[in-house]
């Protein structure tokens, strides 16, 4: 910056658990000193806050908008894992969310993506292999390991798989994990491959038993997850071992807030707010070896003023010393950049996603599987219901909830697959997104094929997007930087996301966030009952039905 000025205020050294009031001396965009003093004002400074865990691309916003809405709650990095993007574009998507984060005052720590596809049982538009990662590692640029989601294949020792783990030991940098539901001998020989965190933990119970094998926990609060009231009491029993995360957030959610909305929630629980802080603040920069420093003389200015240490309102957010948010206005400027996509997807016809009651399996009984969603979960359960006929064909039933499910290929000619599900509560019309997890296939619900086919040939239309269809109208939300993000300003992609997500919610839907739960339901590496591009996926068996 090559300027000298001074912050006066409550200064919070977290690590050594003491509040004074002092006058920082920033220089240079380095804190090169902090000094005692009377009668500061009465706000806090204080490091700013990491979200320990993120896929930027699922605020729909890419990295320079993301941080423009960010900064304004105080967050001055991310922990960013690319593999969205990584699963549409390859390695040149990993490069256009590094190249774009440089164009603003933010610090993006992106991973390589470390399972692009996320299993053989999908269509991807993209593969990285252990040779790419390795070279991924290699570069400045990347921090670690992106989250090893295939844990089968590290526990049956899959020679690319291990390759990747070993690469990034070899470059001295940190392995994320995923895995959900793994405990006792199978949880410690994962995490004794190497694997250093994990942000699936959904008990308190399973968080436990991880940390038991010196596995540190990222207690994760997003859009569609929400496990922060399972493990929150961990911060205070683990407090060198956890850190906070969001995972995934729409934009809409992170408008309104992002790890500030955790501190305030975890002291509001009576958790010690310096090990809140450290969870926020701290523990990411350590773990990961992050140059944000953490607030100390000497380290870079990556700080913020806080009204007080209940509400964590912030005031002003620093990043290397530069004033980039104040009083809730941030001050990053809106970048001009360019798109990439991997887009072949063709309209469909109601025709093209009738299913026969004979191609779809069932019991002795005639029930068939039905996924059943979770609020706020990532994990479904399969349930054996029986299904809704008209003459020989399967449909949707509004009355029990039983709502048809596609999966239509994005990046060549494909049969739709069909599924089923329940918990999605509409009384008419549907939804659909080119936001699928992992491999980002376009995905749809509705309560008739009319609908389902209106709201997919919207987003087709689009090249990627979201979409929402009723009786009356239709909305769709253009995403078309890899079918996942937008380019434009991030107030008004959250604007426009607030006013499709609440016409999906109009269609009857008691989901927190309908367009966030239906893009989890074909990851197939989360627990139970999934739908990719080639089918019901059996999560349990990890085998197609």
């Amino acid at each position: 910056m090559g300027t000298t000025y001074t912050l006066s205020g409550q200064y919070v050294d977290i690590l050594d658990k003491q509040i004074f009031p002092a006058t920082l001396t920033i220089n240079n965009g380095i804190i090169e000193n902090i000094v005692p003093c009377e009668n500061a004002p009465i706000h806090f400074i204080m490091p700013g806050f990491i979200d320990s865990h993120v896929h930027i691309e699922s605020s729909m916003l890419i990295p320079s908008s993301f941080a423009r809405l960010a900064v304004v709650h105080g967050t001055i990095g991310t922990i960013s894992d690319p593999h969205e993007i990584a699963n549409v574009c390859g390695v040149e998507g990993v490069n256009y969310m590094i190249d774009n984060g440089k164009k603003v005052p933010f610090h993006f720590f992106f991973g390589a993506p470390s399972c692009v596809p996320a299993t053989i049982f999908e269509t991807a538009g993209a593969s990285i292999d252990s040779k790419q990662v390795a070279e991924l590692l290699a570069s400045e640029n990347i921090y670690y390991l992106s989250e090893m989601m295939n844990f089968p294949g590290v526990l049956f020792k899959d020679e690319e798989v291990m390759k990747k783990i070993s690469a990034a030991h070899k470059a001295g940098k940190p392995v994320d994990g995923h895995a959900p539901g793994l405990m006792g001998d199978a949880a410690k020989q994962y995490i004794h491959a190497g694997i250093s965190t994990d942000h699936e933990c959904f008990t308190i119970e399973e968080a436990v038993d991880k940390l038991s094998h010196g596995m540190k926990i990222l207690i994760r609060e997003g859009s569609a997850a929400k496990n922060f009231d399972a493990l929150y009491e961990l911060l205070d029993d683990h407090p060198q071992m956890t850190m906070l995360c969001s995972d995934d957030k729409h934009p809409d959610s992170l408008l309104d807030g992002h790890i500030n909305d955790l501190c305030a929630r975890a002291v509001a629980k009576g958790i010690d707010v310096f090990n809140v802080l450290r969870a926020a603040c701290i523990n990411p920069v350590i773990h990961y070896k992050l140059p944000t420093g953490q607030a100390g003389i000497g380290d870079a200015a990556n700080i913020i003023v806080v009204e007080d240490l209940i509400s964590f309102k912030v005031k002003q957010t620093y990043i290397n010393g530069a004033l980039v948010a104040e009083n809730g206005q941030s001050l990053i400027p809106v970048v001009n950049e360019k798109t990439i996509n991997q887009f072949e997807a063709l309209a469909i016809s109601e025709a093209s996603i009738q299913l026969n009651a004979s191609q779809y399996p069932s019991n002795q009984e005639g029930a068939i599987p039905v996924i059943e969603a979770i609020d706020g979960q990532l994990i479904t359960h399969c349930k054996w219901l029986q299904p809704n006929l008209q003459g020989n064909q399967l449909t949707s039933n509004t009355q029990t909830d039983i709502l048809k499910l596609v999966v239509y290929n994005r990046y060549f000619n494909a049969k739709p697959k069909i599924a089923f599900i329940k918990n999605f509560g509409f009384k008419q019309g549907a939804i659909a997104s080119t936001v699928a997890h992992d491999s980002h296939n376009i995905i749809a619900v509705g309560v008739d094929d009319a609908s389902i086919v209106k709201a997919i040939n919207l987003v087709i239309a689009e090249k990627g997007g979201i979409s929402c269809v009723n009786k009356e109208e239709v909305k769709v939300l253009g995403l078309p930087v890899a079918g996942l993000m937008s380019t434009h300003d991030p107030y008004i992609v959250a604007a426009a996301y607030t006013q499709i997500d609440l016409m999906a919610k109009s269609l009857g839907s008691q989901l927190s966030a309908p367009f966030m739960t239906l893009s989890f339901m074909a990851l197939l590496v989360i627990p139970h009952l999934k739908l990719s591009d080639k089918g019901l996926f059996d999560g349990d068996e990890f085998k197609l039905f």
